[in-house]
């Protein structure tokens, strides 16, 4: 299983970016995916999780200013961050737990991150 991650780069604060994610490979389905993010500072924080049921999850300093979205069908899963303030600079990494085929049980997978700059 693969997860491509695209989107990031560098934008002033309060303006936006979307990322997006692709999960691909020996997929039977994806019980949860989401978006963490490694600050400059070294912590990693869980900022917006979705499951397959439709719940979600968001970190509070991300409240009302992002949206995460997936497409069941499409195995994607999008954070749409508006808003944006330099503290949300950081290394943002998509994460799948994946129902694997073939009665292989579920493993979690990580994208290879893609870099927000956020500019004051």
């Amino acid at each position: 299983v693969q997860l491509q991650a695209s989107g990031g780069g560098l934008v002033q604060a309060g303006g936006s970016l979307r990322l997006s994610c692709a999960a691909s490979g020996n997929i039977f389905s994806i019980k949860q995916m989401a978006w963490y993010r490694r600050t400059p500072g070294n912590q990693r924080e869980l900022v917006a999780s979705a499951m397959s049921g439709g719940s979600t999850n968001y970190a509070d300093s991300v409240k009302d200013r992002f949206a995460i979205s997936r497409d069941i069908t499409k195995n994607t899963v999008a954070l749409q961050m508006n808003s944006l303030e330099p503290e949300d600079t950081a290394v943002y990494y998509c994460n799948a737990h994946v129902v694997l085929l073939g009665n292989h049980g579920t493993r979690e997978y990580w994208g290879q991150g893609t870099l927000v700059t956020v500019s004051s």
